[in-house]
């Protein structure tokens, strides 16, 4: 496998845009199915079933698109010839000898191709380097996901604040307990009528806040740290919108404000510095100091971490995490990222905040957040 170089050859892509970021970038075109994507001499085009080839033919952003039943025919295979089949022989009448392909390139047909006289090459990182650096329709698109975004976590926050507190500090709401599913779905409700796609969303209080990627079940209640992690995808565009806030219901404890404010402290000290130029991984570290300087060190404590062991941010776009990763890259215009340092304390709780930024010439612009309440 060899990086891409300057005079790349064809570029090749086999997958469906709902699921491969790649294919979805290089057409703006969804399709459930995988079908075929070809770049050559600068040329764009695909290859679409019947079901989809005048639908493609409207709106795919491609040179040319072609039907795959007459393509089959024409090479002399009858219709419904796999892709195995027929794709060597369509790249050979091509003259493409070579092409790229990403690393998630399905392994049979490359080794088809291969069979089939077509050198296979693998590119490292990502396919489209373009995806890289965000053009103002994108900044547009995404700052549109990360209001719908804004729109479940404040959703969230309210059902909460109307709860109430019953036995057990278990927390009511609509005539039942509230658990962290019942919230989840008011907030991926919300944010379906917002015009966006939620999944996976985090709604996690308590002990399970203090690790990172648990989703929560059961009763949330009174008194305890609640994380709502909200990454919605906006099926009109693709872009995903991610927002988390920390909140308690009631009145938090000496140290529960301690670990929310040090969050809170230390996404603003990114915000506040991040710009071009600027190393991730130096102010990755300064956000490691600053915690621990507050009384908060990364450590393994009686088997298990607490501190801060994840990133302080992720980049985003048409996955929800893509390249580049915060602490490997410097810092250019056009770049959008997540900005997200937690604590995970066990016996105090756990806090995240996390807004998305677009870094500028001059530092970063912060996307639309929701404004919520720490104490509800």
């Amino acid at each position: 496998m060899k990086k891409r170089g300057v005079k790349a050859p064809a570029r090749l892509l086999y997958a469906d845009s709902e699921r491969s970021a790649d294919i979805l970038y290089a057409t703006r075109f969804f399709v459930p199915d995988p079908f075929v994507f070809l770049e050559q001499g600068g040329r764009r085009l695909v290859v679409l079933s019947d079901l989809e080839v005048d639908r493609g033919r409207k709106t795919a952003k491609v040179d040319e698109v072609l039907a795959l039943s007459d393509l089959v025919r024409g090479l002399g295979f009858p219709v419904g010839a796999s892709v195995f089949q027929w794709l060597p022989v369509f790249l050979k009448k091509r003259r493409v000898k070579r092409v790229e392909v990403p690393f998630d390139f399905p392994l049979g047909l490359a080794r088809a191709l291969e069979a089939g006289g077509v050198r296979v090459d693998g590119v490292e990182g990502m396919f489209w380097e373009e995806r890289l650096r965000k053009g103002a329709d994108e900044l547009r698109q995404m700052r549109r996901a990360q209001k719908i975004t804004a729109v479940g976590v404040e959703r969230g926050a309210e059902v909460l604040k109307a709860a109430t507190v019953g036995a057990g500090r278990k927390l009511q709401w609509g005539g039942a307990v509230l658990t962290s599913e019942r919230l989840r779905a008011e907030i991926d409700s919300a944010v379906l009528r917002a015009g966006g796609m939620a999944a996976n969303t985090i709604v996690a209080g308590g002990l399970q806040a203090c690790d990172p990627h648990e989703r929560g079940s059961g009763p949330l209640k009174a008194g305890e740290l609640i994380i709502l992690d909200v990454f919605p995808r906006d099926p009109s565009t693709g872009y995903f919108g991610d927002m988390t806030r920390t909140v308690i219901k009631g009145k938090a404890s000496d140290a529960q404000r301690h670990l929310w404010e040090t969050v809170c402290a230390a996404q603003r000290m990114v915000l506040r510095t991040m710009k071009p130029g600027m190393e991730g991984a130096g102010l990755h570290r300064r956000v490691q100091e600053y915690f621990v300087a507050q009384g908060f060190p990364t450590e393994i404590h009686e088997g298990r971490w607490r501190g801060f062991f994840h990133g302080t941010g992720h980049g985003l776009g048409l996955e929800l995490h893509e390249e580049p990763r915060f602490s490997k890259t410097s810092f250019f215009p056009g770049q959008v990222l997540t900005v997200e340092p937690g604590l995970y304390w066990p016996g105090v709780g756990g806090a995240r905040m996390e807004d998305v930024v677009a870094v500028t010439e001059k530092g970063v612009s912060v996307f639309p957040g929701a404004r919520v309440e720490f104490e509800l």
